[in-house]
């Protein structure tokens, strides 16, 4: 019998992505075991971690080993996360939708080749390299000027006024995501962008309308759905980045954000910064909970990317 090589070739590599996806959700599933038992689903918003008494004789509460005082909450990361990752995408989507624009409609050609290749490496940097730079730069600035100003200016507006902080916090984390997730977003709409039939916009502008008014009122509405679903993809991007955040969040712990200037922490920088303490627990809980954040900020971005990508898919953009 004649084995077709490279098709079972294919056919495997294909299959190893998919199977590595679920195989690493069963082994988080199975490593956090015992703190899913202990936990339970309301962990999810219980605002109180605390590794407990580390030095002092294991006790037994409800079936499983833990150190006196333990207990593990993850509320405040939970907001943490969404927080940060929405108001990133609040402050993105108008600068990559605005960079796609200028780049597919009002510039020549060879000019918008390189400043599109420009824009295109943003995604290749590291991010360690944005959390120096936040780390560096942003914060003191940030923390010393803006702000302040910013504070006292919108005193009487919600969630904008109160302390400015030291710089660390919501609002710098959302500023270095917005530059993590830009190059995403206008990549996929700038293409998307240049795929809209040129009569549809040939016949905007002879009814009138200026270019803006024709990206407003025709483009966009026939990208809705891309628009939605890269959207969403840089979302999921920025739920999960963990070092450049960890660098610039403030790492709060139990506490929830009063302003966009408060510290805070999220699922995967908390996890990344936490590691080395967890690990002195004797009874491995601590470690065990941290794989059950995990467990959730796995689950989170595979909803959220499948989500972006049946969109994508759905407007027959690939």
């Amino acid at each position: 019998m004649k084995i077709p090589v490279f098709r079972t070739s294919l056919v495997a590599t294909a299959s190893f992505l998919p199977l590595s996806l679920i195989a690493l959700i069963v082994f988080l599933v199975i490593y956090s075991w015992p703190a899913i038992q202990f936990n339970g689903v309301h962990f999810l918003w219980t605002n109180n971690w605390n590794l407990g008494n580390l030095y002092g004789n294991p006790v037994d509460r409800h079936g499983q080993q833990i150190m006196p005082g333990a207990a593990y909450g993850v509320w405040f990361l939970v907001v943490g996360t969404f927080l940060s990752s929405l108001l990133a995408l609040i402050i993105a989507l108008p600068l990559a939708v605005g960079a796609a624009y200028f780049l597919a409609e009002s510039l020549p050609k060879w000019l918008a080749g390189p400043l599109t290749l420009l824009v295109d490496l943003l995604a290749a940097v590291p991010s360690v390299v944005f959390g120096l730079w936040g780390y560096s730069l942003l914060i003191p600035i940030m923390g010393q000027k803006v702000y302040p100003w910013l504070a006292d200016t919108l005193h009487g507006v919600p969630f904008l006024g109160g302390s400015p902080g030291s710089g660390y916090g919501l609002l710098t984390v959302a500023i270095v995501l917005t530059f993590m997730v830009v190059p995403l977003i206008s990549a996929t709409m700038r293409d998307a962008i240049a795929s809209v039939d040129a009569p549809l916009k040939e016949a905007g502008l002879s009814l009138g309308l200026s270019r803006l008014e024709v990206f407003w009122h025709v483009i966009l509405p026939k990208l809705r759905k891309v628009l939605i679903g890269v959207s969403i993809l840089a979302l999921g991007r920025a739920i999960g980045e963990t070092m450049a955040v960890a660098m610039v969040s403030g790492n709060a712990l139990n506490y929830l954000p009063n302003n966009i200037y408060t510290p805070i922490s999220t699922m995967a920088a908390f996890i990344l910064t936490q590691l080395e303490s967890a690990l002195q627990d004797p009874t491995n809980m601590a470690v065990e909970a941290l794989s059950e954040i995990a467990l959730v900020l796995l689950a989170i971005s595979v909803l959220v990317n499948s989500a972006a990508r049946l969109i994508l898919w759905m407007s027959k953009v690939r």
